[in-house]
């Protein structure tokens, strides 16, 4: 058995026994993989509405309900339309339109890779998640997700959305 010098941070240090995650741990990984996938070809379906929100309408969706009974967009207006231009490759109509849809294809995408490679290794990536606190993924999605909205609101509001 190889010893791990004493200053070699946890992180790095091979785990005991078995590394390999079980088959079942394989099947949820790559069903996560295959999630993620469908919702980014699905956006490549969707023609990006250029009033900067509604892109959603095209799945026969309704409109926001929100929007329409306060004149405000609400936290997931023109998510995605922001999907549909990130998979397009406009990354600046995407933050524009919605910054946290941006955020959210961005993080989307990497699941995507993420996953398909513990699924297709059986090595478990994911233990370096663990090591960061559940707390902190939250804040940060709550705070992306907040500073969108904020963002959304503000270009709504100024009569400035949409792109193009």
């Amino acid at each position: 058995m190889r010893t791990v010098p004493a200053d070699v941070p946890m992180i790095y240090s091979p785990l005991p026994g078995n590394t390999r995650l079980s088959i079942g741990d394989r099947a949820l990984a790559l069903a996560i993989s295959a999630g993620c996938l469908a919702v980014l070809f699905l956006a490549t379906r969707l023609p990006p509405n250029l009033a900067g929100m509604g892109t959603h309408r095209q799945l026969g969706l309704n409109a926001c309900t929100f929007l329409g009974n306060t004149g405000l967009p609400c936290p997931s207006c023109g998510m995605t339309t922001s999907f549909s231009w990130f998979v397009r490759g406009n990354l600046a109509a995407s933050f524009y339109t919605q910054p946290a849809g941006l955020f959210f294809a961005i993080l989307t995408t990497m699941v995507f890779w993420a996953s398909l490679y513990i699924a297709l290794t059986g090595k478990p990536a994911h233990q370096i998640l663990k090591r960061i606190p559940t707390l902190g993924y939250l804040l940060t999605i709550f705070g992306v997700g907040l500073l969108g909205w904020a963002w959304k609101i503000f270009i709504h509001v100024k009569g400035m959305d949409g792109w193009g």
